[in-house]
């Protein structure tokens, strides 16, 4: 009978690159012993809101920030948000390994500490370059929040129980977008754009003070990887050699370009094309909203269906709905209601496909969990920054960038799919995976 630490027997073989594991008795039961599930959960999606609040906060604020800091192109306020993805993305390659030999507290702690000083940086800026320098810094910061919130839920939870716990997560976690421009907005109203960073400082600190209190360790000692080069490469090595995680891996980072696209043109689209103005955090959050019912639906289907099935279906409907946007914007369509019902299913595929494409990608590599997930997030979050970025610059005043994000990165994520599955859908190359 398969239990919650079982390794799928067939990577066996790779796996044997590394340092095998140690035994793995009772881990699930064990690793966040002295925590409930739910606040285990609850901190968990905290750890990983944190990134979330430090982009979609941003947003109504984007205006205010070009004018006091002379940025003349409406489109390089997008800077302000990737210098932050950056940041968040490259840092994860080092974060994982180094959780990996000294355990996931120690970074945990001292990546919310980082956090904490950019934020100061960032509340103190009065230059774009410093703007820049400290929000590049601040993802540094969370980038470790990252990789030890998710290799934690590996360390405790493997196959389809995983997925149900990222899913928890996801759902709590897409709570943030829901509000993190109402946030934004209700700042602007009593205060100026600095102020915001201040919210952003007292999330990191509250982060930190209960993760100091509350977490245990989740990785024994006897667990953890020696921190010695060959073993770090030959561990980034293992995740891109393994078929199912690299390919997961490039999907998911397809997925977030799309994602990414929508949230960098997400201030010019809804107030330049559309006019919105101070109710663009309202229609934002009702598209969030989306995505977390999704989320919450995934949770409950996950164990019963598969991630496969689920996530599988979920990219053909991101697909295809992105498809269909795109012809749409290149007739001119503009109608403000059937683009928000369109923006609501791509997010919702996007609840269907988030937890499940990376609980996929980890669910080979538990034995390297740390460093697997920095190289995933790596990719995934720096790789996915750059899709939305090229798409954001071409942003023109019409919808048809963003379609084309949509349409062209649901494709190269459906190729990803076959290449990770050996060509099928729905199911698992193997026969053996969840």
């Amino acid at each position: 009978m398969r239990t919650n630490t079982d390794i799928n027997p067939d990577r066996t073989d790779v796996m044997s690159q590394v340092e095998p594991p140690a035994p793995k008795a009772s881990i699930a039961a064990s690793a966040h012993k002295g925590m409930p599930f739910a606040e285990f959960v609850i901190l968990i999606a905290g750890l990983m809101a944190l990134n979330a609040l430090a982009m979609d906060i941003m947003l109504p604020a984007l205006p205010d920030i070009g004018a006091a800091l002379n940025i003349v192109h409406e489109n390089d306020r997008q800077e302000v948000l990737v210098a932050y993805l950056l940041g968040f993305g490259g840092a994860q390659l080092l974060f994982g390994p180094i959780s990996d030999s000294l355990g996931r507290r120690t970074v945990l702690l001292g990546g919310l500490f980082i956090y904490a000083l950019a934020s100061i940086g960032c509340l103190f800026s009065d230059t774009l370059n410093q703007l820049l320098l400290a929000r590049f810094i601040q993802g540094v910061g969370c980038a470790a929040t990252r990789v030890v919130a998710v290799s934690i839920v590996r360390d405790c939870y493997s196959g389809r129980k995983m997925g149900k716990v990222m899913s928890l997560v996801m759902m709590i976690f897409m709570a943030v977008p829901i509000v993190a421009p109402a946030i934004g907005q209700g700042i602007l109203l009593i205060a100026d754009w600095h102020w915001i960073f201040a919210t952003l400082l007292a999330a990191g600190l509250t982060l930190f003070f209960w993760s100091l209190v509350r977490l245990p360790e989740t990785l024994p000692r006897a667990r953890r990887q020696r921190f010695q080069y060959p073993v770090i490469l030959r561990g980034y090595w293992l995740t891109c050699a393994t078929r199912a995680s690299l390919g997961y891996m490039l999907a998911l980072t397809f997925i977030f370009g799309g994602l990414f696209a929508f949230i960098t043109m997400s201030q010019q689209v809804f107030v330049d094309i559309f006019g919105l103005g101070p109710w663009f955090p309202l229609v934002f959050a009702s598209i969030a909203i989306a995505m977390s019912v999704a989320s919450y639906w995934n949770s409950r289907l996950v164990e019963a269906i598969g991630m496969r099935r689920l996530s599988h279906g979920a990219t053909l409907l991101f697909f295809g709905t992105g498809t269909l946007f795109v012809l749409l914007a290149s007739l001119g369509f503009r109608d403000f209601w059937l683009f928000t019902g369109l923006m609501a299913v791509l997010m919702a595929c996007f609840g269907f496909i988030g937890a499940n494409f990376n609980a996929m990608a980890m669910e080979p590599l538990g034995h390297i969990a740390g460093t697997a997930s920095s190289v995933i997030g790596f990719v995934s979050t720096l790789g996915g920054a750059i899709l939305g970025y090229i798409m954001g610059q071409q942003f023109d005043g019409t919808l048809v960038p963003l379609g084309m994000a949509f349409a062209a990165y649901g494709f190269a994520a459906l190729l990803c799919i076959l290449f990770a599955e050996k060509g099928r859908l729905f199911e698992a190359a193997d026969r053996t995976a969840v």
